[in-house]
C-alpha cells in the first residue's frame, strides 16, 4: 500500500517555543525549518510512500520543502492543527478518492525510512490507527485506510483521544525515530542521540542542549 503522508507547519515564526531554553528566538525558526527538511526527506525516502503534503502558510517553508519534493497546500482554514490536518486530507482525496493517507509530525528529525516504513505496513492491518510520541502522551502518525476519515484528534493528551476516537493504538518496537518529536531541549538530546538528518545537523551545531 502507497500512502500520502500529510504534514502540518506552522508559520515558523510561531513554531517551537517550547525550545526557549535551548535555543534563541533567531535560532527556533531556523530549527523548525530543519526538522521539516529532514522529516519531508526521510518520508519521500520511504517505500510506503507515494507522496508527502506539506499544509503551511509560511511561504519560507514553502519554498524549501517543495525544492525537496513536498506538495504545498496552504493552510486555508486557518482554524489549528487539526482543522490544517483534515483540510490537507480532503485535497489528497479530492484527487485519489480511495488513497490511504496518514498525518506525520513535522518535527520528526531523526526519522529513518525503514522504520517509518513498518509503522505504515502495521497501520495498514487497521482502517484507523495511530503511533503514540515517546513520551506516550501525544501522537506522531495517525493513519486511516482507504475511503476511511481521518478525524484528527491532535492537542494535549491526543494518545488517549486518538484511542477513544476507534483507532488502533500501534504498539511496534524499534520505531523510536518515528516517535521521536521535538519540543523541548531534552526532545531534541534525544533525537540528536538517535542521529538526525543533516538539516537539523547544520543547525544544532554548538548549541547547549540542556540535560534533565
Amino acid at each position: 500500500m502507497q500512502w500520502t503522508l500529510v504534514i502540518p507547519l506552522k508559520p515558523l515564526t510561531r513554531a517551537k517555543s517550547r525550545l526557549a531554553d535551548t535555543a534563541a528566538n533567531g535560532v527556533r525558526p531556523g530549527l523548525a525549518l530543519a526538522f521539516a527538511q529532514d522529516t519531508v526527506v526521510a518520508a519521500l525516502a520511504c517505500t510506503a510512500v507515494a507522496d508527502v503534503v506539506v499544509v503551511t502558510d509560511d511561504e519560507l517553508a514553502s519554498r524549501e520543502l517543495a525544492a525537496l519534493g513536498a506538495r504545498i497546500v496552504a493552510d486555508t482554514p486557518q482554524g489549528g492543527l487539526n482543522a490544517a490536518l483534515a483540510h490537507g486530507a480532503a485535497v489528497v482525496r479530492e484527487m485519489r478518492p480511495a488513497a490511504p493517507v496518514a498525518t506525520l509530525n513535522a518535527d520528526l528529525p531523526a526519522l529513518r525510512s525503514p522504520e517509518l516504513a513498518r509503522v505504515l505496513e502495521a497501520a495498514a492491518e487497521f482502517p484507523r490507527a495511530f503511533l503514540a510520541d515517546a513520551a506516550a502522551l501525544g501522537t506522531t502518525l495517525l493513519a486511516a485506510g482507504p475511503e476511511r476519515e481521518l478525524r484528527p484528534e491532535f492537542g494535549v493528551d491526543s494518545r488517549t483521544r486518538h484511542r477513544a476516537s476507534g483507532a488502533a493504538e500501534l504498539g511496534l518496537a524499534g520505531v523510536d525515530s518515528v516517535r521521536q518529536d521535538v519540543d523541548t531541549g531534552e526532545d531534541l538530546r534525544a533525537a540528536l542521540a538517535l542521529g538526525v538528518g543533516p538539516y537539523t545537523a547544520a543547525v544544532s551545531a554548538g548549541l547547549l542542549i540542556p540535560r534533565s
